[in-house]
């Protein structure tokens, strides 16, 4: 439940596809954090988008949970923030269907990420996954969102959902808000530790190439000294050098510092030096999370009260949005009986 109401929203989620990692602390959770004393915050765990690639059922269900226990060991506090899952609240699928019959398909067949998973899942290329944008769409503009915190990969997302808002309120009038797109100047971006070209992954097949959340200190150790380098032995960034680039950022963001303090630190040191420090660091900020997410998710019943508290404050929220909607292309409204 929310701590009294406050002027603004934020609407952020993350899909329980794969395992969180520093990627997603960075660009995503970590500003959450930041953000929910001065917003009304709806944070999601949008269960809804992953069924666009083949699910275990049994895997998708617990990763939901951990992905909601992960959040409050972050540092979400649920008196503060409004945490649920996404199919809980029937509103975003509702609004999906009403903004797609506002979204033109070549807007969503020009989406980078999904001509990427068409081209890499040629036997899986479902209608969902063509549709996901605009149920991203939904799930911000059903809770009227002043601000969405994305990393970059999701802009162009963003983007559409803005172009969607203003395309129904040019026909119907100011019904909806238009969100504005919040990325961190520092972490929307984490890079593969062993292939720095490409975006660090909650699903690569590649586990060396991502620090997921719940590593133990000796996995972390592995994955940072055995990270790709670039040519040279200068810690610094420069022209062609996009692991050191990533590297450091990685540094930056676990320490709380910027990248210029980070170079000017290791400036004299070598490349085993560096990385152990990395190493340090992320265990350092991981650790006290790991262990309380342990303590989250094993008191089960205490994380089920909380989505159960988080559905029902969303769903009141969301119904105002929907209904407002409905009303405004002229969908019957259900009577009331008493």
């Amino acid at each position: 439940m929310m701590a009294g109401k406050k002027k603004y929203a934020m609407v952020s989620g993350i899909q329980p596809s794969g395992e969180l990692m520093i990627g997603n602390y960075f660009g995503a959770i970590r500003n959450w954090v930041v953000l929910q004393d001065g917003y009304d915050c709806f944070l999601p765990v949008v269960d809804l988008h992953a069924l666009t690639a083949r699910q275990d059922p049994k895997t998708l269900r617990r990763r939901t949970l951990d992905y909601a226990a992960l959040y409050i060991a972050c540092g979400i506090d649920p008196r503060r923030a409004t945490i649920f899952i996404q199919s809980h609240v029937p509103a975003h699928a509702e609004l999906t269907w009403i903004l797609s019959c506002f979204s033109h398909m070549g807007e969503l067949s020009r989406m980078t990420q999904f001509k990427d998973k068409a081209r890499r899942h040629v036997k899986n290329v479902n209608a969902g996954l063509l549709a996901y944008p605009v149920l991203m769409a939904a799930d911000v503009i059903v809770y009227g969102a002043d601000l969405v915190p994305v990393g970059e990969d999701q802009r162009q997302h963003l983007e559409l959902a803005r172009a969607v808002a203003r395309r129904f309120n040019g026909i119907y009038g100011d019904v909806l808000k238009v969100p504005e797109i919040y990325i961190p100047s520092l972490g929307a971006r984490i890079m593969s530790l062993q292939k720095p070209g490409g975006k660090m992954s909650k699903t690569d097949e590649d586990r060396d190439g991502s620090i997921f959340l719940l590593d133990d200190k000796e996995t972390i150790k592995r994955k940072v000294m055995k990270a790709v380098t670039d040519s040279g032995r200068v810690v610094a960034r420069g022209a062609n050098r996009p692991a050191m680039a990533n590297l450091l950022t990685i540094c930056a963001c676990a320490t709380g510092t910027t990248l210029e303090e980070v170079e000017s630190r290791f400036s004299n040191a070598g490349y085993g030096a560096f990385k152990r420090d990395v190493a340090d660091a992320l265990i350092a900020l991981l650790e006290p999370i790991q262990k309380r997410f342990h303590d989250v998710r094993g008191a089960e019943e205490k994380l089920a009260a909380t989505l159960s508290q988080g559905a029902y404050t969303a769903n009141r929220r969301a119904g105002e949005v929907l209904r407002a909607v409905q009303d405004a292309v002229g969908l019957v409204p259900k009577s009331s009986r008493k």
